[in-house]
This record gives C-alpha cells, structure tokens and sequence, in this order.
C-alpha cells in the first residue's frame, strides 16, 4: 500500500480513518507490520482493518502518531490501560512517554476552613498545588459596598460596590469573607463574593461555600473529609482531593533525533574503550 492511500480501521466497534504514512511513522510498530503483510491480531471485514481492542483508547494512539503528541483530558485516569494498548501496538516511545516520572499521578490536596458567624462567614482555602490556588484566586471577586454612602435599602442592589484585594498568606492559600463583621473595624464592612463563571455577588456564607465546594467538584475534587477544628469558634474544615498529571505529553522528531544520537555516541564511546 502507498503511504498516501486510505487506511479505514475497526478497534473495538469504534472507526478510524486515517493514511498509511501515520500507521507506518514507526516502522516496528504493529501497526505498521499489519499494512506490510498482516498481523494475527487483525482481521479484514468489511474493508476495515478490525482489532478487538478498547477505541476509547485508540484515539490517543492515534494521535500519538499523527502529531508526536498526546493530550490527555483533566483527571483521565486510565493511565496504566493507555500504557497497555501502547505495548500491544508495539510503541516503546510512547510507553516511555507515560512511564516517565513527571507524567505518573500527583495526589493534589485542598483544604477549606470556614467559619460561620452570626452575620459574616470567614474562608481560608489551602492546597498543595499553588497554581490551583492561582486558579480559584483568579475566578473568585470580592466586593463591598461604599462606605459614608446614605442610600435607601430598598434599593440596596444597586449600591456602588468596589473590588476588595483576596489576602494571599503564602503562595498555597487565600483568605476571604463574606457578609457583615462588624467588629471587624473596616470601612468595607459589608461583602460579597463571585466566583467565576457564576454572576451572583453572595453575602450569604452557606450559599457562599455551596457553590465553592460546586466549583470544586466540577474541576475533578472529591470531597474526602470533614471535621469541626474548632467548636468554639464554629470553625469546620473540608478537606478535597484530586489526581494532578502533565496534560500534554510532547516527543518531537528532534528529541527523538538527539536521543538516537546519544545513544550511539555512549556506543561508540564504549567500543573505543575496549579497543
């Protein structure tokens, strides 16, 4: 077949269709050797190349050899399986792609504090990956009414509210507020949250953390604990995890080029040697 026919293929029920220049960009591959003269693990039906293999996993294959590249989803958490189907096509660099060490899961922990008082509520957000918290801090506005201003309450949505600065502790945690403290001494008494992409400007610390502890969830967070730090103070801790990987995984014709060079250099170097 010539590198620029039409290859049509049948893994596990799904179709694939691409040219036989990207199942044949490495050579040893099983891939490859299927379009050269057969393989027992294929078979033709219907025109298509079919092989009883997961085509929920294929894509990644497939994109491997279009591009040199995989570009796993958020929380894809069939890591050890993709390294399986990359073994069975015969693909070693992909295996070692998803073996190194910088791509294996990274347990990311995120801890919320949050203390409900009679009139405002208090946060203080901590997590092990300080991009995260870059994240959230990016995504959540607080706000507060100005101050020495006599408006009518009946009218008090459309009161002029100015943007008040998070508190950044350290690089891994943030504190904010909501609602009224007034023994807080502060002009901006009165505040409310945002958080991103959701519009509404909450007071309300309990509708405040429903819609964090929501954020959370949607980024791929799962709640693992709470607990009552302090009773007296009314301090309740909620504590989150996820799994962090490298979303790209990028191998590039030069690093493979630089890598084979290597190689025979640390060979040639040995030969000498024994010379």
């Amino acid at each position: 077949m010539s590198k620029g026919e039409i290859v049509f293929l049948n893994v596990g029920g799904m179709k694939f269709t691409t040219f036989v220049a990207t199942l044949k960009k490495y050579q040893d591959s099983k891939l490859a050797r299927v379009l050269d003269g057969g393989d027992p693990d294929f078979r033709v039906v219907n025109g298509q190349l079919f092989v009883d293999r997961d085509g929920s996993l294929f894509k990644y294959i497939l994109d491997f050899l279009r591009t040199r590249q995989v570009t796993l989803p958020p929380g894809f958490s069939d890591h050890d399986r993709l390294v399986r189907e990359a073994d069975f096509y015969d693909l070693p660099s992909l295996v070692d792609l998803l073996n190194q060490d910088r791509l294996k899961q990274r347990l990311e922990i995120l801890e919320v504090r949050f203390s409900l008082q009679e009139t405002y509520s208090y946060f203080r957000v901590f997590c092990s990956c300080n991009s995260t918290i870059e994240t959230l801090a990016g995504r959540i506005t607080v706000s507060a009414e100005q101050p020495n201003q006599n408006w009518n309450h009946s009218f008090s949505a459309h009161r002029p509210l100015v943007s008040i600065p998070l508190q950044r502790p350290s690089h891994h945690d943030l504190v904010f507020q909501c609602g009224t403290d007034y023994s807080a001494g502060d002009e901006f008494s009165t505040r409310y949250v945002s958080i991103q992409p959701d519009q509404r400007k909450l007071i309300n610390g309990s509708n405040v953390l429903g819609l964090f502890v929501d954020t959370l969830l949607r980024e791929g967070f799962h709640l693992v604990s709470t607990r009552t730090v302090s009773p007296k103070e009314k301090i309740e801790c909620y504590t989150f995890e996820r799994t962090r990987r490298t979303e790209l995984l990028n191998m590039s014709v030069e690093q493979e080029g630089a890598n084979q060079n290597a190689t025979q250099f640390k060979a040639e170097k040995s030969q000498s040697k024994r010379k």
